[in-house]
């Protein structure tokens, strides 16, 4: 089953690419990993967990030792779409971009509108796993680790790891 599971992160991948994006500007990066990439990707979200202090990292990091593949999305270096709609926090386009800072996790504040671009790509990549009837969950705790290990660059990262059991081990935790 392993070779049909990366067929269909291959399949999310290509969902999250041709998901529609504002104004038809694409900064959502993508990669699909699988084999031993799980094992690092899991081995750092628990020692990140255990050295943060910060809650469920292990347990998820369980679930990505635990699956066939995970797709990683990322927003690389987005440029904000220019309406100063103040969707972000920020009066302007031109403010939010001077407060832009490295965070814990994330570096932000982002354009609220490439933000939905990156969430509408997660959708649609989640939903063709779907099709497929593969277990999946979005987690935002596999995209702290994936920017930490450089396994993907960017602003902000979520991934979705893809598992086909009996039961669904994201949502027996």
């Amino acid at each position: 089953m392993e070779k049909e599971l990366q067929i269909i992160a291959d399949m999310m991948a290509v969902a999250a690419r041709t998901a529609p994006k504002a104004k038809g500007e694409d900064f959502v990066e993508i990669k699909v990993l699988s084999g031993n990439d799980l094992s690092l990707l899991a081995d750092e979200m628990i020692k990140y967990g255990e050295s943060s202090g910060r809650p469920n990292f292990d347990r998820d990091g369980y679930n990505v030792r635990d699956s066939e593949a995970v797709l990683l999305l990322s927003l690389l270096a987005p440029v904000y779409l220019g309406l100063d709609c103040g969707a972000c926090g920020f009066d302007t386009c031109a403010e939010m971009e001077a407060n832009f800072k490295e965070g814990p996790d994330f570096n932000g504040p982002l354009c609220a509108w490439r933000l939905v671009d990156l969430g509408i790509a997660l959708g649609s990549a989640a939903k063709t796993a779907s099709l497929f009837n593969a277990d999946n969950r979005i987690m935002y705790r596999i995209g702290v680790a994936a920017l930490r290990t450089g396994m993907i660059k960017g602003e902000i990262a979520i991934g979705i790891p893809i598992s086909a059991t009996g039961k669904s081990i994201y949502f027996d935790r």
